[in-house]
């Protein structure tokens, strides 16, 4: 791969995926301990979700539909965030979560311009 490590990508649908994939190689370096697993089974859901939802917005049916699976990966999104907020106290590697939190917001963002141009 030629591209910058630090760069943003703007294909959404990579982003992510990346993003999903982050979170599950965070997740692989937790303690394994009651809440880590707990909270990790939620992040990795919700992480994964957003993902996989966004690539069904991009096959929607219709204005509709396409909102509504939008709405979701922004559901989803605020979900891992919330899941990455809860290990705060729990994991040594603050800067990784710091920035997924970060990367998390940036799509619910990214997710509420969407609906907002759909309209």
């Amino acid at each position: 791969m030629t591209e910058i490590q630090n760069s943003k990508q703007y294909d959404l649908e990579e982003r992510t995926f990346e993003f999903a994939k982050r979170v599950r190689n965070y997740i692989k370096k937790l303690p394994r301990i009651i809440f880590n697993i707990e909270y990790g089974k939620q992040l990795i859901r919700a992480s994964g979700s957003q993902a996989a939802n966004y690539i069904e917005a991009n096959e929607s049916l219709g204005k509709k539909d396409f909102r509504m699976k939008i709405k979701i990966c922004r559901k989803e999104v605020k979900e891992s965030r919330l899941w990455l907020r809860l290990i705060e106290s729990i994991t040594g590697n603050q800067q990784e979560r710091e920035d997924l939190i970060n990367e998390a917001t940036e799509l619910m963002k990214i997710f509420g311009s969407i609906l907002e141009k759909s309209k």
